[in-house]
């Protein structure tokens, strides 16, 4: 399976960046995981509706530009469907069934995702109602994958 993951931001803490070549190594014996850092746009704190929709479009842009064609687009938005780690590895071991194999995953900078992109998302996905930095949403993704290879290969790995 190729994994494809569209992030915002360059992650700048060690402690996150080991943890990330952490789970991409223990992930290389299962799919061929991409990841591909975007640079985000200049977001200060008191930014008008207007102005932070222009941002979320310039990053949309980014994004949109990246998805690979062909490949099944799995947006993290707050707003998408929840899931226990059991029914994301059945998720996607239906959608590799289905013929999809090659799979990427978005994630927005930190005001979120453009509607274009959300738009473009074939499902969203919720890890939680609350918010995550950037940076570390993707370890937690990074591990997540990796736990439903584990599951879907009927393979032990802590609860």
């Amino acid at each position: 399976m190729n994994i494809q993951i569209i992030c915002i931001g360059k992650i700048k803490e060690k402690y996150i960046k080991l943890g990330i070549d952490e789970f991409l190594k223990r992930l290389s014996k299962y799919a061929k995981v991409d990841i591909v850092e975007l640079d985000d746009e200049k977001a200060p704190e008191n930014l008008s509706e207007k102005a932070r929709n222009q941002v979320k479009q310039k990053e949309g842009n980014k994004i949109l530009n990246k998805i690979k064609q062909n490949s099944f687009v799995i947006g993290l938005a707050i707003e998408g469907k929840s899931l226990s780690s059991e029914e994301l590895a059945e998720y996607i071991s239906d959608l590799n069934v289905k013929g999809k194999s090659s799979i990427s995953f978005v994630i927005g900078g930190s005001l979120g995702l453009s509607d274009e992109v959300l738009s473009a998302c074939d499902y969203k996905l919720s890890f939680s109602k609350m918010t995550f930095p950037h940076q570390l949403m993707r370890l937690i993704l990074l591990e997540q994958i990796y736990r439903t290879f584990r599951i879907n290969n009927g393979e032990p790995y802590h609860k």
